[in-house]
């Protein structure tokens, strides 16, 4: 393994067209413009465009690139890119390379073939893609990769970018009229920042590639747990096995090279599973930085002869994977709007946004959990390794006194700093944190931000942040609101008061326990909290009134935006499920019965050679082996049966939400049945008789 240390500052961001490249390349009056739009969101003349295309040309070619590509994040949950090349005939056969501002600003790729959700016919071909110059571009295999927006040829969003930005802008304009109110008025700009912890898995890709339930689901339908799971709590923090460091070591660099400000790399706590986590950045730009480590963490796994699986839950039995969400509000001059500082119950500026928060959080707990809801999240939320589908926040001892002394009136009397004592005299001393954490929590705050812990492995993070920003922009307009007209010498008194009605309307979400108890689901039931536990059951309140009011309000989504959102989503979510339900018929029929018939003709043979070679020899061994994999064969003849037909049922379904519900009340109860016959059996069958690797092997192969 090379060090690279020592050239880490030359290699970070050396494959993107940052700052400090457009500084180095642009003319000056060019560079003042694009900051400008970049900054303030100000539009961008073609006469700048075409400079700078020019010099991102140069620049691109001089690295390798021969093509560009407007990168763009459709409803299909991936990436898309077309790549054109910069070559331009000239005649007499030669060519130069070209590149323009308006093949920067604009592209056309087909937007009929792209979940649209009814906002196009497949005869309306055309769409838009348009450049986003607040994320860098940056060069990938050869091409210079444009970050866009995608959107239809009326306008209407088709992507996950568009509305991340309009929820930005929603919510620097709230944030910004509260500061000032505030008397805050130097700051010209709030931005959201995040950071997203990425847990994935690695297994060896020989391994990978003779599952079928793998290849296509992403998660494995059938399998008998391995002798070994995660009990012993010895793979968390554990010492990298040498495959998975060098792996870790060649992913470190290539997102290095691309700007992402990867920092933390551990084992996680299920056996192959581990995580990675970047430095804070502007939440546009972080979306589109994870959505890269997603598919640069597969690439590089392909290169070391591994998978890396990011589905929410790959194997029964052990943790599945999620993706932390680290948020916070920053303005422009550095200052982190979720900082309690020193003295909190004496900090105006942050309980304002706090209540500001928590209230949205209250008031939209239903959308943050749509913003979380997949098939694959469905499996991971509410068991004992992720949050619960109720949505609450913690807050931590130090912070809900404050808020409670603040409700009755009282003085908070800050508890003293304790130094931790662990007992070796050798050990330094150090202060103690005035708060736990909470692991079970789906919202905690973390210090200095909040930590939405529900969002699954594989999912975008721009729609739970859409949600967020969204909400709280709504929440800080309704502050707004109600203080825009106070006279200065009375406003500490109007936000006490306001602070303290909010915290009596909103406290209800907030709860520092165990969120995996029985007691929390009674609990939060009579707060009157939802309990959303399935995609189906959660997504109806994407189309509730409120929130589509929510949505118009703040020029989101269009009313016609939403219903196109909540028809792609449901539609996806069958369809996920059907080709389960497909693959695990397969594999049950080809690959696994086979096995086991195969297996229970040799041992019935074994046990007639005996008798046929001595009649006074047992065979009972024998004998309960066989009549174990009959019974069930028997009952996997007929949970296939009733797979097969429910199956067939749902294909002729057509009204998306009845469809979505009969796949999870049906289809995956169908599948669960079958599974359990199949798992029991499979743990009896010699690993040589099954065509595929068995968990054992998939967890604990590499070395």
């Amino acid at each position: 393994m090379k060090e690279v240390s020592k050239t880490i500052p030359e290699l970070y961001g050396s494959l993107v067209f940052n700052d400090k490249v457009m500084r180095e390349r642009l003319p000056k009056d060019t560079y003042k413009a694009l900051h400008k739009t970049i900054q303030n969101g100000t539009h961008l003349e073609l006469d700048v465009a075409n400079t700078v295309a020019a010099a991102m040309k140069e620049w691109a070619i001089e690295h390798g690139a021969t093509h560009f590509t407007h990168w763009f994040q459709p409803m299909t949950g991936f990436t898309a890119e077309k790549h054109d090349s910069f070559i331009s005939p000239v005649g007499g056969g030669q060519v130069i390379m070209e590149f323009s501002g308006k093949e920067l600003i604009k592209g056309e790729p087909d937007a009929s073939s792209f979940p649209s959700g009814g906002l196009r016919a497949t005869f309306e071909a055309r769409g838009y893609t348009a450049w986003d110059p607040t994320s860098p571009a940056f060069i990938k295999d050869g091409s210079l990769y444009i970050p866009t927006a995608f959107c239809s040829y009326n306008g209407e969003a088709l992507d996950k970018k568009t509305p991340l930005l309009r929820s930005m802008e929603a919510l620097n304009k709230e944030a910004l009229k509260v500061l000032h109110l505030l008397g805050n008025t130097k700051v010209k700009k709030v931005d959201t920042t995040i950071g997203s912890e990425q847990e994935y898995f690695l297994v060896d890709k020989d391994l990978y590639k003779k599952r079928k339930d793998l290849l296509f689901c992403g998660r494995t339908l059938i399998g008998a747990p391995a002798p070994k799971g995660q009990e012993m709590e010895d793979h968390y923090f554990g010492v990298l096995k040498p495959k998975v460091a060098a792996y870790m070591h060649d992913l470190d660099e290539e997102l290095w090279k691309l700007g992402v400000p990867v920092k933390t790399k551990h084992n996680e706590v299920a056996p192959a599973q581990h995580e990675l986590a970047p430095v804070f950045d502007t939440a546009n730009v972080a979306v589109d930085h994870n959505q890269l480590t997603m598919e640069m963490m597969k690439k590089i796994a392909d290169s070391h002869h591994l998978a890396c699986l990011l589905h929410e839950k790959p194997f029964e039995g052990v943790n599945g994977s999620g993706k932390h969400n680290n948020w916070s509000l920053v303005t422009d001059s550095g200052e982190n709007l979720l900082d309690p500082g020193k003295t909190p119950a004496e900090n105006t500026q942050f309980l304002v946004f706090l209540m500001a928060v928590i209230a949205a959080v209250d008031d939209y707990a239903d959308l943050m959990r749509v913003s979380v809801a997949s098939a694959g999240n469905d499996h991971r939320l509410g068991a004992n390794e992720a949050p619960p589908a109720i949505v609450s926040i913690f807050l931590g001892d130090e912070l809900t006194s404050v808020l409670k002394s603040i409700e009755e009136g009282t003085d908070f009397l800050k508890q003293k700093q304790i130094l931790m004592e662990i007992g070796a005299k050798v050990l330094p001393h150090f202060a103690k944190d005035t708060t736990d954490r909470n692991r079970t929590s789906p919202f905690a705050f973390t210090g200095n931000k909040f930590e939405f812990r529900m969002p699954g492995s594989a999912l975008s993070v721009a729609e739970p942040n859409v949600i967020l920003n969204t909400a709280v922009a709504e929440s800080l307009n309704r502050i707004y609101e109600v203080l825009k007209d106070v006279p200065e010498e009375q406003m500490e008194e109007q936000i006490q008061e306001l602070l303290k009605s909010m915290i009596t309307q909103h406290k209800r979400i907030l709860f520092n326990g165990n969120g995996y108890t029985d007691e929390w689901v009674e609990e939060a039931k009579k707060r009157g909290l939802f309990n959303l536990k399935s995609l189906p059951d959660a997504l109806p309140q994407f189309i509730a009134e409120k929130n589509i009011d929510l949505f118009t309000k703040h020029r989101i989504f269009t009313k016609e935006e939403i219903y196109s959102r909540y028809e792609i989503i449901l539609e996806n979510y069958s369809k996920t499920i059907h080709i389960e339900s497909l693959t695990m018929q397969d594999m049950v029929k080809k690959d696994f019965t086979p096995a086991l018939f195969a297996y229970v003709s040799d041992v019935t043979k074994e046990a007639l050679d005996k008798r046929k070679l001595l009649p006074s020899l047992s065979a009972s061994y024998e004998e309960k082996i066989v009549q174990t994999l009959t019974e069930s064969s028997e009952q996997i003849v007929l949970a296939l049966a009733a797979l097969t037909e429910d199956t067939k049922k749902a294909e002729q379904m057509e009204e998306p939400l009845e469809t979505a519900r009969y796949y999870h009340d049906s289809i995956l109860k169908d599948m669960d049945t079958l599974r359990a016959s199949v798992d029991q059996a499979e743990a009896i069958i010699p690993g040589s008789y099954l065509p595929y690797p068995t968990y054992d092997e998939l967890l604990f192969s590499l070395r």
